[in-house]
């Protein structure tokens, strides 16, 4: 059970360390540095998206003597689509942009910036869980380990997500108290969906590759809808640090769950 609460919580760990960040560094995170990291959580997210999500569901699909590709298909697609309809209903802002996505409304700019982040967070809570579920039931070829490493590589890429989060609100006029908590509460979405995932895959054990694939695409939503154009803006030289944080996180997410999952 505590080992349960540790990998629902350590994702948050993650996004509060780097929220703090907003304590030691000047107002501004310089350009090549935000653009690593936006370029390191893309591929943490890519991996994880693969090794700990879209193979384990292909394999339990597989087991269970059905077509091995389907869950993983709809459940994939299922997810990019879920996604893309949040992103056009609810009202936010991206911190680098002026004008809110969304459906018009008259929320602070604060809160619309709180919104844009708490999607982007959601579907790595949802990864988490569904993982968790995954190891918590009998033959899924889930193991607690692996939702371990799944856990703490979300909260390796939390950490600069954090500081990319409460950087910019300080240099908008926040106060560092303000921005740090900002930062905080982009993650707190991330444990409730963990565990609204765990009781619903509790409940409808069959869907769990479905789900596993439906978390996999919207954390690809993400990647590719919000942190790959990001990172890629400005000169082509200066994006070139992008894709290098691309092939670091990539790489560390894979070691991680191979080696240790």
């Amino acid at each position: 059970m505590k080992e349960s609460v540790g990998v629902v919580l350590i994702p948050l760990l993650g996004t509060t360390l780097g929220a703090a960040m907003v304590f030691f560094m000047r107002k501004q995170m310089n350009g090549l540095l935000e653009k690593l990291l936006l370029g390191f959580a893309s591929g943490v997210m890519i991996a994880a998206s693969v090794w700990s999500l879209l193979i384990p569901a292909i394999e339990m699909a597989g087991e269970g003597g059905g077509n091995a590709w389907l869950p993983a298909a709809a459940g994939f697609l299922l997810g990019m689509g879920f996604l893309l309809a949040l992103d056009r209903i609810v009202p936010h802002l991206h911190v680098d942009k002026d004008r809110p996505e969304g459906v018009k409304s008259d929320l602070q700019k604060t809160t619309m910036l709180l919104l844009a982040v708490t999607l982007h967070n959601l579907p790595e809570g949802m990864a988490v869980g569904v993982t968790l579920a995954g190891a918590l039931m009998r033959n899924t070829g889930i193991t607690l380990a692996g939702a371990l490493v799944l856990s703490i590589g979300i909260a390796v890429q939390n950490f600069p997500e954090g500081a990319i989060i409460s950087m910019p609100l300080r240099s908008a006029g926040a106060s560092r108290p303000k921005a740090f908590w900002y930062g905080v509460l982009s993650g707190v979405v991330e444990p409730i969906g963990a565990v609204f995932t765990v009781w619903l895959a509790e409940q409808v054990v069959p869907v769990l590759p479905y789900l596993l694939a439906f978390a996999a695409g919207a954390m690809i939503y993400v990647v590719v809808e919000e942190l790959v154009p990001e990172a890629h803006t400005g000169e082509h030289g200066d994006s070139d640090i992008a894709t290098i944080g691309v092939a670091v996180g990539f790489v560390l997410m894979m070691v991680l769950d191979v080696a240790l999952g």
